[in-house]
């Protein structure tokens, strides 16, 4: 079982948001699923790089996927990173996207970001991931675990 931390956390810079990640990544043995929630700017990606170098992905690999919707990265277990913002159809477009396969996959880890536009499609057990903007490079990162199938809108 994964030893994720969940509860919530101040960052003072972008550096400090990443090695935060990076540590999760690095905990994580088993498949784990991110749902990223914040503003534009606020450290989505950066969270997700560091997940990815946990996971022995380069981080200068993990860029957003805001066009490509979904990239994926081979590390010690496969990571899919999606970038819902330009989702217009929600589940329907997203299950065209593949991602219930993504979710079935053995060792995978899926980071998703803008989970709020997923519409009705439910996500199982995932770590909710809030990241709110403190002024300056200070964050606010508030990681929560849900339990059994939850549709990924509710917070």
């Amino acid at each position: 079982m994964s030893s994720i931390p969940t509860g919530q956390f101040i960052t003072r810079s972008a550096e400090e948001t990443f090695e935060l990640a990076y540590g999760i990544g690095e905990a994580i043995n088993e498949p784990a699923v991110f749902l990223l929630r914040g503003d534009l700017g606020v450290g989505k990606t950066v969270f997700a790089k560091g997940v990815g170098a946990g996971l022995d992905i380069d981080p200068a690999d993990v860029n957003s996927p805001t066009f490509t919707i979904v990239n994926h990265h081979e590390g010690r277990m496969r990571m899919y990173h999606l970038d819902l913002y330009r989702i217009e159809r929600g589940a329907t477009e997203v299950f065209e996207l593949g991602l219930d396969e993504m979710l079935n996959e053995k060792d995978v880890v899926v980071v998703i970001e803008w989970p709020e536009r997923l519409g009705e499609f439910l996500i199982p057990d995932a770590y909710q991931i809030n990241i709110s903007d403190l002024g300056g490079d200070d964050r606010k990162i508030e990681i929560k675990k849900t339990r059994g199938i939850t549709e990924a809108s509710v917070n």
